[in-house]
This record gives structure tokens, C-alpha cells and sequence, in this order.
């Protein structure tokens, strides 16, 4: 175990009953495996979870054993069971901040329960009465494993199923640089619990809709490589013409396998939910040996060092001459760094000898 749990969190979950399990806006695999597998492990200790997304659950991970009780903004009932109704303790996974919890989280309701933070990104601001935050985990997923065995709860069945998937999902199906022995053990006691490995990387990592891969058609023409940095661009018409709703698209991930490039950015321009003002979305990510999170988190974001985003006021034409300089003179600082070390330990290969391909 990386780091050892606080008393305090297991007192926190024996002492209560009825509990509120919410994650963050926009969930990917982690978020939602680690809500269900947190659900699974409560309801072993007699527990009665309440478990809300505002955003719903992704289509591919509707399979997920008890994605079907996971209330959403779009339900009648989500009102009335979780934005309204009080609670013994409110658990957040896999979100570092408090807006990442959107509506489920109530302050008005809820802050007459203690709020438990469960997360794993190095950019958490401990925004919780308790928070445990372990940034050498790969995923939440892992975290809610090391929970289970604090608790005497045996990782097999329903709640390995859905530990497992946010661990694939999260690391690339084993291929992120954070992919350590204690993900890989984490991931063989899970298998031996019943999770199967082969069905969970094709229902997540290996598909994509066709929806996505044509707007992948209508957003690579804007793509362009300037100083280790590979980026694109997109506007909601794009979406529109793809027939694919807005939300996270999985291109940067794509984009950063560039052998010239050391970080990657998709900049998608919307409308601001609320105000109906331009907003734009931006994920980043980074090779192994270079950091996109605190880039992100000062322009009040957050993340992981090889994976993260953040949602700047404006227009594409106003974000974009903000954020790509910012990238470009983050990836030169540590690029300049990562070789002076080479230097220092005797093994300098000159990051200038790169060659870096312009725009298109």
C-alpha cells in the first residue's frame, strides 16, 4: 500500500449508514468504477449508498453491475434523492476539486454530514473534512481496493469487475507511466477475484463509436506541431456534424504518440452551460519525462502529470495565443531540466537534435 489509510476514514465509513457516493462531471472509467466499486464494498458492510453522477454514466461503461442505480441530473428522482435529501456521510472519488462535483454535492443539504475526499491526482486541493489523497496511485479504482482490504472486504465479484475497469481505463490498459508492481498486483487480485481482464479492455480501451471516429476526421485538418507540441482545434459545429455529443474525446491521447511531439492539447470551444458564454475545454497530455498538471492547474484546472484539462473563459481565438506558448515554454523548461540531468549523470543526449516539424 503506497500510503497508509487515516483511522479516521474507516471510523468515518463504519460509523455511518446512510451515504451519499458521487464523483466527478464528465466521468470516465475511473470515476465511474471507482463509485460502483465503492457502492459494492459499502453494501458488504451493511451500508445503504446513494450514488449520483450528474452527468449520467458513458455508454461503455453501462455494463458495469449497478451502473443502472446511478441517479443522474436527467432523472426526476435525482432531485429529490441526492441534491435534497440529507445524509450520515457524503463520499467523493476521483475528483480534486469541488466543482468537479457539480450538483450532486448540495453544500446547502449535505455539509451536515462529513465530506470524505477519495482521490488520486497529484493536483487535489483537500477540499473534504477528510481527504485522502494518494497521488502514487495509478487510479482511484486502486485506492478503493486498498479501502476494501482495510475493511476486510474481499476484492471478487461485482466489486472486482468495476476496481478493474477504472484501472484499465485509467492506465491505458497497463501502458501510462504510472503503471507500477503495485498497479500490476493490485490488477492480479482483482483478476483472480473474477474481473475479466480480455472483456473489460474490449468494452473500453479497444472500441470507439463511429460518431467519433468521423469527428476525429472533421478536427485533424486544424491540427498542427510547433516545439515538441502537437495540437488541434474544435468548435461545437463540429460535433454537430458528427452527430456526436461534446465531451471528452479521447484525441489527445491520440495525438500525443507523435514521435515529435512531448505534450499534446485538444481546445474544443462551447457554450458555457450556465451563462451561455464561449468557454473552451482543454485537455492535455504528456510523454513519459514531462508534466502537463501544473500547467493545468494554473489556469485552475487540474490532473495528472501525464494526463490533464482545464476550462478557460473566451474564445478559441482568445484561449488558444494563451495556452499553446504556455505549453511550448513548459515543455522547453522540462525539456532543458530532463538534460541537464542526462548531463549530470553522464548520459546527455542533446534535446536539439529533435527535429521538430512546423505547423499544417
Amino acid at each position: 500500500m503506497p500510503t497508509p489509510i487515516d483511522p479516521q476514514v474507516t471510523a468515518a465509513i463504519r460509523d455511518a449508514h446512510d451515504i451519499l457516493c458521487i464523483s466527478h462531471v464528465k466521468p470516465d472509467g475511473d470515476a465511474v468504477g471507482s463509485l460502483l466499486g465503492a457502492a459494492w464494498l459499502l453494501r458488504r458492510l451493511g451500508k445503504r449508498p446513494t450514488l449520483a453522477l450528474q452527468d449520467g454514466v458513458p455508454d461503455e461503461h453501462q455494463v458495469l453491475p449497478g451502473a443502472a442505480e446511478i441517479l443522474s441530473a436527467a432523472q426526476p428522482a435525482y432531485m429529490r434523492d441526492v441534491v435534497e435529501r440529507a445524509f450520515d456521510l457524503v463520499i467523493c472519488l476521483d475528483a480534486s476539486s469541488p466543482d468537479r462535483m457539480g450538483t450532486a454535492y448540495n453544500p446547502a443539504r449535505h455539509r451536515t454530514a462529513p465530506l470524505l475526499v477519495i482521490d488520486h491526482h497529484i493536483t487535489n486541493t483537500r477540499f473534504g473534512d477528510l481527504n485522502w489523497v494518494a497521488p502514487t496511485c495509478a487510479a482511484t479504482c486502486q485506492m478503493v481496493a486498498y479501502l476494501a482490504d482495510a475493511l476486510d472486504v474481499a476484492l471478487t465479484g461485482e466489486l472486482a469487475e468495476c476496481l478493474l475497469t477504472g484501472l484499465v481505463t485509467d492506465t491505458l490498459c497497463f501502458r501510462t507511466s504510472n503503471t507500477d508492481a503495485e498497479v500490476l498486483e493490485t490488477a492480479m487480485r482483482l483478476m483472480r477475484g473474477g474481473a475479466d481482464l480480455a472483456a473489460i479492455t474490449q468494452q473500453t480501451v479497444n472500441r470507439r463509436p463511429f460518431g467519433l471516429i468521423k469527428l476525429w476526421s472533421l478536427i485533424l485538418p486544424t491540427i498542427h506541431l510547433e516545439e515538441g507540441v502537437i495540437w488541434a482545434t474544435a468548435e461545437q459545429m463540429l460535433f454537430d456534424l458528427a452527430g456526436y455529443p461534446m465531451g471528452d474525446i479521447s484525441l489527445s491521447s491520440f495525438l500525443v504518440t507523435a514521435d515529435e511531439a512531448d505534450m499534446s492539447a485538444v481546445l474544443v470551444e462551447k457554450a458555457d452551460e450556465i451563462s451561455g458564454a464561449p468557454v473552451v475545454e482543454c485537455s492535455f497530455r504528456a510523454k513519459p519525462g514531462f508534466d502537463v498538471a501544473q500547467l493545468a492547474f494554473a489556469f485552475g484546472g487540474g490532473g495528472h502529470p501525464p494526463a490533464s484539462g482545464c476550462t478557460l473563459p473566451g474564445t478559441l481565438a482568445e484561449v488558444e495565443p494563451q495556452v499553446i506558448p504556455a505549453l511550448q515554454t513548459a515543455r522547453r523548461a522540462q525539456a532543458a531540466a530532463r538534460d541537464a540531468a542526462q548531463r549530470t549523470a553522464g548520459r546527455y543526449a542533446p534535446d536539439a537534435a529533435r527535429q521538430d516539424a512546423g505547423g499544417g
